[in-house]
């Protein structure tokens, strides 16, 4: 059984990390990844719910109709986007500000209701919340390797996640590669993250 979980956890640190392995979940990744700071609050947001619902929707599975279950599943999904909502409001209100829409929408995030219809509704609340955490770990990193990727090239600063302490990466000689900032700098560098993905994969 610890095997099991063991294994839940750490598939979706590589074997099914979002989004280079499963390619899902690109909107937030695409937009939000301007720096660190914001890539590691959309992936810890995005954590927080996946886990919950996770948990939830497995504890309930037995009580959920199968005729009804995506409209259930959105529902516990939006109950703890607002939750997150609201804590990220009182406790990282500039956070909040600049993720801005892409919270409320991690309720249509198809990572979160991708992992409550394919896993969380078939399996044991153990097994879906290893699996919650290792996708939603996943997506935090790969969260944070594109934001700080980008930001580095982009600003050479590099932001301090929950923080408003920014690093100066290189001397006052830098110039920024702006591109890197903008939207297609964004498809560029994920682009390039999975061509390394997919070369270490072999």
């Amino acid at each position: 059984m610890a095997k099991t979980i063991v294994q839940e956890f750490t598939k979706g640190l590589w074997d099914e990390i979002p989004p280079f392995r499963l390619v899902l979940g690109l909107c937030p990744v695409l937009a939000v990844t301007k720096t660190l700071g914001n890539g590691v609050g959309m992936g810890v947001a995005a954590t927080f719910v996946l886990l919950c619902s996770n948990i939830l929707v497995s504890a309930l599975r037995s009580v959920i109709p199968g005729k009804v279950r995506v409209p259930c599943f959105i529902i516990i999904i939006a109950t703890f986007v607002v939750v997150v909502e609201l804590v990220m409001q009182a406790v990282a209100y500039p956070l909040f500000l600049q993720l801005g829409i892409f919270i409320p929408l991690i309720v249509v995030n198809c990572i979160i209701l991708g992992r409550a219809e394919a896993f969380a509704f078939k399996n044991g609340v153990a097994a879906a919340a290893a699996d919650g955490l290792g996708i939603g770990a996943g997506f935090t990193i790969s969260l944070a390797a594109l934001g700080a990727l980008r930001e580095i090239l982009g600003s050479g600063t590099l932001s301090i996640p929950f923080s408003d302490s920014v690093i100066q990466m290189f001397g006052p000689d830098f110039q920024p590669f702006s591109f890197m900032i903008e939207a297609p700098g964004a498809f560029v560098c994920l682009g390039l993250m999975l061509g390394v993905m997919n070369l270490a994969g072999k």
